[in-house]
């Protein structure tokens, strides 16, 4: 159950040499200069969406069988890993580099490329295309006026709101058409090699996939991102929002952080009828941080705490 993930410790995350070190100073107010410096390793290069990095430091790759953890489910999910997030070493995998779809796991790649482009305070304009969104969503956005960057950030990540989504690509891009193509070449430069993008939000299955693999480097690549960092381990925030009572309160939807379980970091959850159950989890325990990606998981809420429970019990974790 979750409960059962026990307690964490506070977590010292030491990052390595790196070629380029990202700035990232919060004001006050919540505005971000730009990039982040990495909690996780500071050497990828800010995207602009041109540039291309040297070297991913993020990068995760299938380890040799047998992994230092062996749990068989009953009723597996059709694809995970278990992993160290400090050093990306695979403590355990089930079909690490299956293609499938990932439905707001997505998001993880949005907000990456919009934490490292933009500032917090920027006003996003809230257009009638953002408007039309389906499925999860802020549900409250003002139709015609400007709001924070910072919140949209927030009601993406807390609440996956699909309009946020929308809004933040036009903002980037100019069209979500464009958005969608920097989230691509964003993936090649992070090495994502089992990853295409056709929605900033998930909501749509075709075409918008990724694996294990990938989505523990994106996650890695998040978490190196101090904005997303914060974020994604935010269980309530209350933010000035041009609305009838000047505030909006937003809950993180993330179980594992609603239920208010010690040292859960991140990451996201993503609910479609193709993609099942999807689940990016990450949890710190004194100087060690694992995550688990579970692809279409018929159980999410015992696999997950089983897996890091396990993790942590290895003996390998920072390793």
């Amino acid at each position: 159950m979750i409960r059962t993930l026990g307690i964490a410790g506070v977590v010292i995350v030491a990052a390595w040499a790196a070629a380029v070190v990202l700035a990232d100073r919060i004001d006050e107010n919540g505005s971000d200069n730009g990039a982040a410096a990495s909690a996780v390793s500071p050497a990828v290069t800010p995207d602009r969406g041109t540039a291309r990095a040297a070297r991913n430091p993020y990068a995760v790759h299938p380890a040799p069988q047998p992994t230092p953890v062996r749990i068989a489910f009953k009723r597996p999910p059709k694809a995970g890993l278990l992993f160290d997030v400090r050093s990306g070493r695979v403590l355990w995998q089930l079909n690490p580099r299956r293609k499938l779809p990932i439905a707001s796991l997505t998001k993880m790649l949005t907000a990456l490329i919009v934490a490292q482009r933009h500032r917090l305070s920027e006003r996003v304009l809230i257009t009638p295309r953002v408007l039309r969104y389906t499925g999860s969503g802020v549900g409250v956005l003002p139709p015609g006026k400007r709001v924070k960057l910072g919140a949209l950030l927030y009601g993406l990540l807390l609440v996956s709101g699909n309009d946020a989504a929308i809004a933040l690509a036009q903002h980037d891009a100019h069209t979500v058409r464009g958005f969608v193509q920097r989230m691509n070449l964003r993936a090649t430069q992070l090495g994502l090699t089992c990853s295409r993008f056709t929605t900033p939000s998930g909501i749509q299955d075709k075409g918008n996939y990724s694996c294990p693999i990938d989505l523990a480097t994106l996650a890695r690549a998040d978490l190196g991102n101090r904005t997303v960092r914060r974020i994604v381990g935010t269980r309530h925030i209350r933010l000035r929002f041009p609305v009838k009572g000047h505030f909006l309160d937003l809950y993180n939807i993330n179980p594992f952080l609603e239920e208010g379980v010690p040292g859960i970091s991140g990451i996201k959850t993503g609910l479609t009828d193709r993609a099942g159950r999807c689940y990016v989890t990450t949890q710190r325990r004194g100087r060690r941080e694992l995550g688990v990606v579970l692809l279409n998981s018929p159980d999410p809420l015992t696999q997950v705490p089983q897996l890091l429970q396990a993790g942590f019990r290895s003996g390998f974790a920072g390793q």
